[in-house]
C-alpha cells in the first residue's frame, strides 16, 4: 500500500513534493502554513488508503495540547485489524510531551498505521523536523502561494483534474479577480467547473468575477501599459465611483510596472527566463509587449511616480485619488 523509508535512502535531503502527489507513507509531514493545501494533502492520503480497501481508522492529534502517551495509545494495534491514521496539527506550538512522543515514534513507525504531522512553519520542534528530514520522510510543500505563476499553476492543476479546459488569459483573469486568497481560488474554481460545460475562457471569468475589486484594478493597470490612456482614466473612474480604495489601484500599477522591469532588456524565451524571474512564460511575453513602449528613462519615471503614489494612498496625501490619477496618467502617456 504505502512504500517504507528504507535504510539505504537515509542521509539524503528530501524534496518537496505537490499535495497532488501525496500519498500514504509511515510517516509524512506536511510542511508550510497554507491550511488548504494541507487540507489538500490529508485529504488525498485518506482517498487513497480507503481505495485500498482498508478498514480505515482515523485519529486527531493536536500537538499544541498534547499529553504524554496519546501517540503511543493511537498508534497501537487495533484488535480487528484495521488501519491506522493519525492526523497530527498545531506543531509549530508542540508541547514538550509531543516532541519526546514523536522523536520515539518516527524511529520506529507502527506496521500498518500512517501519521501524516502538519508543521505550519517556526523553529519550535526543530530536533524532530531534523529527525524527519535525516529519515527521508516524505515532505508535502504546504507553504503559501506568494507568487501569480505559483497561483496559475494552481487554476491549470485544478481544471486538468477536472479533465476541464481554461483558456491562459482565463487563467490569468481569474488569478487577478480573486488570487489574494487560495480557498477563494479554488472555491472560484470549483463555480466555474460545476457551472459551466465548454472551454472556460476571459468572457466568462469576466461575467462571474468582473467586478471584483483586483480585477478593476488590473484593467486600470493594463489600459495603462498599454498605453490607452482613455480607457485607463475611464476605468478608473468607474472604480472611484465604486468605492474601490486607492491602494489596491496602486498595488496592480506597481505589480504591472515591475514586471516590465523585470524584463526590460532581457534576452532569451520566456520558458528559459520564467524560473529566474518567478514568472509564468505568458507574464514574461506581455510584460516584454508592455516594455516596448518604454525608454529606460520613461520606466524609471514610472517607477518613481508609482512609489510616490503608494506613500500618498497610505497617509501622506489629502487626495489619494489624485495621487492614483497622476500615476496612471505619467504611465499611459509614455
Amino acid at each position: 500500500m504505502a512504500t517504507r523509508t528504507t535504510a539505504a535512502s537515509r542521509g539524503r535531503a528530501p524534496a518537496l513534493i505537490s499535495w497532488r502527489e501525496a500519498v500514504p507513507a509511515p510517516v509524512v509531514l506536511l510542511s508550510g502554513a497554507e491550511d488548504l493545501l494541507a487540507q489538500r494533502a490529508r485529504q488525498r492520503i485518506r482517498a487513497r488508503l480507503r481505495e485500498s480497501g482498508a478498514d480505515l481508522q482515523i485519529h486527531q492529534l493536536d500537538a499544541a495540547t498534547y499529553a504524554a502517551g496519546q501517540l503511543t495509545m493511537l498508534a497501537s494495534p487495533s484488535l480487528f485489524g484495521e488501519t491506522i491514521l493519525i492526523e497530527a496539527t498545531g506543531l509549530a506550538a508542540m508541547t514538550d510531551d509531543f516532541l519526546t512522543d514523536a522523536l520515539a515514534y518516527v524511529a520506529n513507525p507502527e506496521p500498518e498505521v500512517y501519521l501524516v504531522l502538519w508543521h505550519a512553519g517556526g523553529n519550535r520542534g526543530k530536533k524532530l523536523l531534523d529527525a524527519l528530514r535525516s529519515g527521508v520522510v516524505p515532505t508535502v510543500d504546504c507553504q503559501p502561494l506568494k507568487r501569480d505563476s505559483d497561483k496559475t499553476d494552481f487554476v491549470t492543476g485544478e481544471f486538468h483534474a477536472a479533465r476541464r479546459r481554461i483558456e491562459v488569459d482565463a487563467v490569468r483573469a481569474l488569478v487577478n479577480a480573486v488570487g489574494s486568497s487560495l480557498p477563494e481560488l479554488a472555491s472560484a474554481c470549483a463555480q466555474l467547473i460545476a457551472d459551466t460545460e465548454t472551454t472556460v475562457d476571459a468572457d466568462t471569468v469576466e461575467r462571474y468575477y468582473g467586478g471584483r475589486v483586483e480585477a478593476t484594478a488590473f484593467k486600470v493597470a493594463d489600459a495603462a501599459l498599454s498605453g490607452n490612456s482613455v480607457r485607463a482614466m475611464a476605468t478608473l473612474r468607474h472604480a472611484f465611483a465604486t468605492g474601490v480604495d486607492p491602494v489596491p489601484l496602486v498595488a496592480a500599477l506597481a505589480m504591472k510596472v515591475r514586471a516590465v522591469a523585470k524584463v526590460y532588456g532581457l534576452r532569451g524565451s520566456s520558458a528559459a527566463l520564467a524560473g529566474p524571474l518567478s514568472m509564468a512564460p505568458w507574464q514574461i511575453d506581455q510584460a516584454r509587449r508592455e516594455a516596448s513602449r518604454f525608454t529606460e528613462e520613461q520606466l524609471a519615471a514610472a517607477l518613481t511616480a508609482l512609489a510616490a503614489a503608494d506613500a500618498q494612498v497610505k497617509g501622506e496625501s489629502r487626495d489619494p485619488e489624485y495621487a492614483v490619477e497622476s500615476a496612471v496618467m505619467l504611465i499611459a502617456g509614455n
